[in-house]
């Protein structure tokens, strides 16, 4: 199931109920503040699809919406500002701030519905992959985080299609990306209005469902999966069982069929209170279920404790992630992991000379931190230049879009903000291997 969050943040209580029971008839879980520091703990707990402000509150509104904007700028809500006035230079000025709608009161309660679903009906559609038609991570970490807060039972599925990179290489992006869309069709045939599927990046889908149903559902996608997948290959590669990469220097590689690998995860034994938390066990669940040759599915259950069932590459692929922002930093963790990185998060500047020390990265993607402070170009200056022996790749992410500072401050790489992942992970390769080599 898709839930929709509304933030309304309104001094007048008898209004915002009002406006609470309107969406909530519109199966939408709304959350009220009377309080602006109250609201901030609500989006940082909830990030809401839409937030709604009144200027009722003791604080400009103009300044509060650049700031909600600013703190949400990753998983970008929309933003509508309701205010008594009509003229037409409020509306310019909450608009200039970053608001996407002013509504003036009062409103007729049918248009009031009518708008509010309208934006978050198209926030949501802003986020569906052009490949699969499924909701990108953002959405799919949303989900992941109401999950948590929920009191139901639940059951969360990472799939994935293994190889799927070298059979892109083989058959080409075309194929690789119509048995994508294929197996995307299959997952979408095996649930129902009760659960969600979306995506926790471009090749791997999550479902959340009830624990009760998690396992008939992976069982049927092994099983679809391998029906299917004989259509995808020429009769030579589906008689030999494995297909040649192409090239001079990988002449004599060959590489297994691809296959689905499951990890599934539950609240029922265990106990969930963040997302960080919720993303390790599923990828370790999830790896358990890739050492089985061919499609197979892994469960957590009270006797797994898949944490360390991994050992670590003899290559170095340790990533050290420093970024504040921690719907951001828990996104980047859970793709480098279902990369196949080890990955080690600091959440404090000062912390990460020690982890350097201890942990090895080749790799270390820093934040500028506070734009008013910008933190992290002092650690990077450090980092480079009175940090001995120090051989790892500084990834600078920043909003201050100033290359030249960032780049005399040591880093390797300026990446301005905001940025896609595929950006980021295609220089963490490039990096990774230049560091192995």
């Amino acid at each position: 199931m898709l839930i929709k969050v509304v933030l309304i943040i309104d001094k007048r209580k008898e209004q915002s109920i009002k406006y609470k029971k309107i969406l909530e008839n519109s199966n939408i879980t709304v959350f009220l503040s009377s309080d602006f520091a109250r609201a901030l703990e609500l989006m940082n707990r909830f990030d809401p699809d839409l937030i709604m402000i009144s200027d009722s509150l003791d604080f400009d509104i103009k300044k509060a919406i650049e700031q909600i904007r600013v703190l949400t700028y990753n998983t970008r809500p929309a933003i509508i500002a309701l205010s008594k006035s009509n003229h037409i230079q409020d509306k310019i000025d909450v608009l200039d701030a970053g608001a996407d709608d002013f509504l003036s009161e009062p409103i007729n309660s049918d248009e009031f519905k009518a708008r509010i679903t309208a934006h978050i009906r198209r926030n949501f559609e802003n986020s569906l992959s052009e490949k699969t038609m499924l909701f990108d991570s953002k959405i799919s970490y949303k989900m992941i985080k109401r999950a948590v807060n929920a009191s139901a039972k639940w059951a969360i599925m990472l799939i994935d299609i293994d190889n799927i990179q070298y059979y892109k290489n083989t058959y080409g992006e075309l194929a690789a990306d119509k048995l994508l869309q294929t197996y995307s069709a299959i997952i979408k045939s095996a649930v129902d209005n009760n659960d969600y599927i979306g995506q926790l990046s471009n090749e791997d889908f999550i479902v959340i469902t009830d624990n009760e149903k998690a396992e008939k559902i992976a069982n049927y996608l092994v099983y679809a999966f391998d029906s299917v997948v004989e259509k995808f290959y020429n009769k030579s590669d589906l008689e030999r069982g494995f297909v040649f990469m192409h090239g001079d220097e990988k002449a004599e590689d060959k590489v297994n069929l691809v296959s689905t690998s499951i990890g599934v995860i539950t609240n029922q034994y265990k106990k969930y209170t963040d997302v960080k938390q919720v993303i390790s066990s599923l990828i370790s669940t999830h790896k358990l279920a890739q050492y089985n040759k061919g499609s197979d599915y892994v469960i957590e259950r009270p006797e797994i404790t898949a944490d360390n069932a991994v050992e670590n590459r003899e290559i170095n692929n340790n990533i050290l992630i420093a970024e504040p922002d921690e719907a951001l930093s828990i996104l980047l963790e859970a793709t480098a992991r279902l990369q196949g990185y080890n990955v080690k998060v600091v959440e404090e500047f000062e912390k990460i000379f020690d982890a350097i020390e201890s942990y090895n990265p080749s790799i270390i993607i820093l934040d500028a931190g506070n734009s008013e402070t910008l933190k992290g170009l002092e650690v990077c200056r450090k980092l480079k230049y009175e940090t001995e022996n120090l051989k790892s790749n500084i990834i600078f992410t920043t909003t201050v879009h100033d290359k030249e500072l960032v780049l005399n401050a040591g880093a390797d790489l300026y990446l301005p903000k905001p940025y896609e992942l595929s950006v980021m992970f295609g220089w963490i390769r490039k990096f990774n291997e230049n560091f192995n080599s």
